[in-house]
């Protein structure tokens, strides 16, 4: 019969542990979960530009005639830099960060305490793998091995074990640095890196690390795929409200077998190189099933030395979220069913996006019977580079991105091809991304009331609201200002015929997240406009067919659109 104590670490441990490449603690789980650039739409591999064929490395013209003795040259060489970390995790300081808005628990019935008791902590104790990286005494591993931890212990391959302090991490990435006190005490080999731009599918590999809490474990396999995204953070983070998600692009997919142990460890070729670093696994027994993945040895590179220098790192951030063009969505759109791209669904408020004038969808459309927005900017282009696939962006800005450039965007809007220039800036820390990221909602609510349509009958086919001081001055315009603020143009519409947008930024008004940024309805047949009740008598006073003069104002200019109204679609509610 278990203790008490161990109950209520498991109970925890339930909360925590999922389908991961580590042994139990505090880890995340390979989730459908999108990033932002957060994908909403896609699932599919990123595309990679295939290098240029090469020449055999002597390494692997060598497998050919003798597998065996090139398999033990490589642990020979590389099992030196693989260490075994073990962390102590304090289970209340985890959980309150998990749910940093849940109270002290009471105590359970038939418990002592509860694991967020302040009288009595309670620890778990987690395992993962990691790597040496200079002779600074810096050792690699993942985030996730090492997120909440108060101790940290480095085991060496000759049994050496030493504590260690956290230098660096980054979430996003799911990759730390934490670095060994006293190097005098055991030989530092630091790792060879090699270029995951080379890996190839069917190319052998190694795994080394600590499955299972085994030590100095090597096992042997393929590339199996190339390309892949996966979440960046865990699904109980978000499940329970956590960080935002974010896709890690570029990873090296490996049937090279990888268990509950080897997360932080290494992926090498036959050369002894590094092409990835292990994180997680796809399995429903949480243990390998032949689909695993590494972090590509590109991103850390980039990342790794930033860690150390920094304690953190900066990714670039452009502030979109969206997903790929399906042939769908491109119909309803009036584009070529073979039209690739990256759509744009929403744009946060004072992100690059934003400041670079990109367009979010601002239409509304059915698509298999569900309701879906349309119409935004799609992307095809970044800095000469093709776009065909929304991971195609997240692969650019963790390979190339870099704070502060400036690149192109090539991008279709409204049917036509322009270029918009965007100037990186670091990703927001998660609470103010948390903050600034737009609100899933079905319709917007205004501070102060109800989105409003004109009743059956005549239609014009727009959603908004009455234009108030708060609206106003999230748009720049003057606080004062009157009108109707078009939330929404529907798929289809006289609205959408006549070219009116919608809102497509994401603002806070009055402590409440709402959707900016659309035309601004100021008159209509030369009478002022100046409440949503007043527009929706014009309207209602007209009959199909009549032409509505409107006046509008768009991007702070006023501009005149004619708009044919039309009876209601029966389909329309």
């Amino acid at each position: 019969m278990r203790s008490p104590r161990l109950i209520v670490i498991s109970l925890f441990m339930v909360l925590a542990i999922g389908l991961t490449a580590c042994a139990p603690g505090v880890l995340p789980t390979l989730s459908a979960a999108g990033g932002l650039l957060q994908s909403q739409a896609s699932q599919a591999n990123a595309v990679s530009a295939a290098p240029a064929p090469v020449a055999a490395s002597p390494a692997q013209s060598v497998v050919a005639g003798d597998l065996q003795s090139a398999l033990e040259k490589v642990y020979e060489q590389v099992n030196p830099s693989v260490v075994s970390i073990r962390v102590r995790v304090n289970t209340a300081d985890q959980l309150q960060q998990m749910l940093p808005d849940l109270p002290n628990l009471p105590n359970m019935p038939n418990l002592p305490n509860t694991p967020n008791s302040p009288d009595t902590p309670q620890y778990a104790a987690a395992q993962g793998s990691g790597f040496v990286w200079d002779k600074q005494g810096h050792i690699v591993t993942n985030n996730h091995v090492v997120d909440g931890s108060d101790q940290i212990y480095v085991t060496f391959f000759d049994g050496t074990t030493l504590a260690a302090k956290l230098v660096g991490h980054d979430p996003d990435s799911d990759l730390a640095v934490v670095q060994i006190e006293d190097t005098n005490k055991v030989e530092l080999r630091p790792i060879l890196v090699g270029d995951s731009a080379k890996a190839k599918v069917g190319q052998f590999v190694v795994a080394i690390g600590n499955p299972f809490g085994l030590e100095n474990t090597m096992t042997f396999g393929i590339v199996s795929a190339i390309g892949r995204s996966i979440p960046a953070s865990g699904e109980s983070n978000a499940l329970l409200g956590g960080r935002p998600s974010y896709t890690i692009p570029d990873v090296i997919q490996t049937d090279a077998p990888v268990n509950p142990g080897n997360s932080g460890g290494v992926l090498l070729d036959l050369d002894g190189n590094l092409l990835g670093v292990p994180s997680q696994i796809e399995s429903p027994v949480r243990a390998s099933a032949g689909v695993g993945f590494a972090i590509p040895s590109a991103i850390v590179k980039q990342v790794v030395p930033e860690l150390i220098e920094n304690g953190k790192f900066e990714h670039a951030w452009i502030g979109i979220s969206g997903g790929t063009l399906a042939p769908e969505l491109a119909d309803a759109m009036g584009l070529p069913a073979t039209q690739r791209g990256a759509l744009v669904s929403e744009v946060t408020a004072g992100s690059p996006a934003e400041k670079a004038g990109l367009v979010g969808s601002t239409k509304d459309a059915t698509i298999n019977g569900q309701p879906i927005k349309v119409g935004g900017d799609v992307i095809v282009g970044i800095a000469g580079q093709p776009v065909n696939e929304f991971d195609d962006l997240v692969a650019y800005l963790a390979r190339e991105g870099k704070v502060g450039d400036t690149v192109d965007l090539k991008v279709i809007r409204d049917g036509k091809d322009t270029t918009v220039s965007l100037t990186f800036a670091a990703r927001p820390e998660a609470k103010e991304q948390a903050a600034q990221a737009p609100a899933e909602k079905p319709q917007q609510q205004a501070p102060t009331e109800k989105q409003q349509q004109a009743p059956a009958g005549v239609w014009l086919g727009i959603r908004g609201t009455t234009l108030t001081a708060g609206l106003a001055q999230a748009m720049d315009l003057a606080a004062d200002q009157k009108g109707v603020l078009v939330v929404n143009v529907t798929d289809g519409s006289p609205a959408e015929k006549a070219g009116l947008r919608g809102s497509s930024k994401s603002a806070t008004v009055d402590g409440q997240e709402v959707m900016v940024g659309g035309d601004v309805i100021t008159a209509a047949n030369g009478e002022k406009i100046e409440s949503m009740e007043q527009l929706v008598k014009t309207v209602g006073s007209k009959k199909a067919d009549d032409t509505l003069e409107l006046t509008i104002l768009r991007d702070g200019k006023e501009v005149q659109v004619s708009a044919t109204l039309a009876e209601r679609p029966s389909s329309v509610q």
